[in-house]
């Protein structure tokens, strides 16, 4: 049925899953960051935060993927002569492909986790002070713990939607689950529209 491509559609199933485990990677780290942004009580850092949520959000992912990939590979070959480098440079998909899922979602990520954070009574982080704590721990030892138990339902909801997403990236010529079971259904079609044009002459 799969014309000898059930090994090579596995190998982008493989391709697929760690495309999607190392971006979510990048998004948690992104989204946490953000997310601090926009809690911070420095008003100009809390705009950037607010900004890099509401734009990155606002853009359909497809937009963003090709803007990002095309857009970014074209910035670098124009900056890269004016640094002294002279080859052509050719960003592999697979990185690219991480890089900006990760972007992506580390947007909603860090919504999922304001949300958490501001879920957290504001008494959790007084009584951590009033216990001789530093900021820092406060924030790793108190508030962290009980922000991912409140942000693990829009984490799950963020980790499926990023599974699904990784589709768009077999546009740029990653050879994903996606990508390969397209050119099986193209031979299989191309094997049944022989067979017919046999038949019927």
């Amino acid at each position: 049925m799969l014309k000898g491509y059930g090994a090579v559609i596995l190998d982008g199933a493989w391709l697929t899953l760690q495309l999607a485990l190392s971006s979510m990677a990048l998004a948690i780290v992104l989204g946490l960051i953000g997310v601090s942004l926009r809690l911070s009580p420095v008003r100009w850092l809390a705009w950037m935060g607010d900004l890099y949520s509401t734009v990155i959000r606002g853009i359909p992912d497809l937009v963003l993927i090709l803007l990002i990939f095309y857009g970014g590979q074209d910035l670098l070959n124009r900056v890269a002569p004016m640094l002294g480098y002279d080859d052509y440079i050719d960003l592999n998909p697979l990185a690219a492909g991480i890089g900006t899922l990760g972007f992506i979602f580390g947007a909603y990520l860090s919504e999922t986790f304001r949300g958490a954070f501001m879920a957290i009574p504001k008494g959790q982080a007084e009584a951590g002070m009033a216990y001789g704590m530093s900021s820092f721990q406060v924030f790793f030892r108190v508030l962290v713990p009980q922000m991912i138990r409140l942000a693990i339902p829009g984490f799950t909801n963020n980790w499926l939607v990023l599974m699904k997403a990784t589709a768009l990236v077999s546009l740029l010529g990653l050879q994903d689950m996606t990508y390969l079971a397209k050119q099986a259904g193209a031979a299989a079609r191309g094997d049944i529209d022989r067979k017919s044009t046999r038949l019927n002459s």
